[in-house]
């Protein structure tokens, strides 16, 4: 496991080789799930369940009392994997502009 500050970034590897991964942080206020990614061959492994909950305690230790993120509506699998593990739609408007 790799942390700067707030920021977490965790490796699953098998043999040298990544299989996963998770980047979050703590701004503070919340903590966030930013990127999970298991590959697809390892998927349903139990993979991503372990990162996820190894980025979850290492929120909690900062002091973290709820995690975001945010899936596309047009990825129902991501959506059903973390149901799985405890998140719940929150009633709010998530905004984005890009730049550039």
């Amino acid at each position: 496991m790799t942390s700067a500050e707030n920021g977490i970034f965790l490796v699953a590897d098998e043999g040298g080789d990544v299989v996963g991964t998770v980047m979050a942080g703590y701004d503070g206020h919340r903590g966030w799930i930013y990127y999970l990614a298991v590959v697809p061959d390892r998927q349903g492994s139990g993979i991503g369940r372990a990162l996820l909950e190894s980025a979850e305690r290492h929120l909690l230790s900062l002091g973290c009392p709820k995690i975001n993120l945010q899936i596309r509506d047009d990825n129902p699998e991501a959506l059903g994997f973390y149901e799985k593990l405890g998140y719940r739609l929150d009633a709010v408007t998530s905004l984005g502009k890009r730049l550039g």
